[in-house]
């Protein structure tokens, strides 16, 4: 029906074409495939940082203002595929957030309207290496994007049956552990704020996916912080929109 589910395939018109089709006459796939991004050939990675007040407490920072825009330049990888520790990296950490994928263009739009551009909802994995984001100038980007730091899905749940994205239970555990225990109510901005601030400054196309912040429990606020290390696995998930499970592996194994 689809060679892909990517930004051609996100408008309203297309999802209508696919909720068409019955499941049940579809054939099955073989074996146990690794499940990839819930999204093909993505487009931009944006994300919004310090965006739950007691995440911006934990981290020592005020609440921001306006929201704060940061990128991530790596690809989406799949929601249970192995992360390898960046080279020279000790300060590698989690953070469960709300994924957003933008289904039409959204410029200039309104915050009541901007829920209408959304194609659906997923779980991210917000990985940070903290001294690269932190400690060595400039922008986040460097702490945001290494190989392997951006794991989506495992579903694209669509907006039609997500009835209201700030009534959203997350969490994320590390080795079985409950690290981050938060919910979507706690946001400084709304999902359909953050959709109409950014259209301001630059049209958002099908396909982008905006990552909406971390509630806190990361393990960078912990005292004294602690940071993953290989043979640690991370478990993180949202009410409704699946969950994730992550091993972490040693640069070079």
């Amino acid at each position: 029906h689809i060679p892909d589910l990517g930004p051609d395939q996100l408008s309203d018109a297309s999802m209508q074409k696919l909720r068409a089709i019955e499941p049940l006459s579809l054939p099955l796939v073989d074996g146990s495939p690794r499940i990839g991004p819930c999204i093909g050939n993505e487009g931009r990675f944006i994300c919004i940082g310090l965006n739950y007040s007691d995440h911006a407490a934990e981290a020592g920072k005020k609440v921001p203002e306006q929201p704060i825009v940061f990128m991530k330049v790596c690809p989406a990888t799949g929601p249970n595929d192995t992360l390898t520790i960046p080279k020279g990296s000790e300060k590698t950490d989690w953070e469960v957030e709300l994924g957003v994928i933008i289904g039409t263009k959204a410029q200039h739009v309104s915050t009541s309207e901007a829920l209408n551009y959304v194609a659906g909802y997923c779980v991210i994995n917000d990985i940070s290496e903290r001294a690269f984001q932190t400690e060595r100038g400039g922008q986040w980007v460097k702490g945001k994007s290494c190989d392997g730091f951006g794991p989506i899905g495992p579903y694209l749940v669509t907006r039609d049956t997500v009835p209201d994205p700030q009534d959203l239970a997350m969490y994320l555990d590390v080795n079985g552990e409950e690290c981050q225990l938060g919910h979507t109510s706690t946001m400084v901005f709304t999902v359909a704020q953050i959709i109409s601030h950014l259209s301001e400054f630059f049209p958002l196309q099908p396909g982008d996916i905006i990552s909406t912040g971390t509630p806190p429990g990361v393990g960078m606020g912990m005292k004294p912080p602690v940071y993953l290390k290989p043979g640690d696995t991370m478990t993180l998930g949202i009410d409704g929109l699946g969950e994730q499970n992550q091993a972490v592996i040693a640069f070079g194994e």
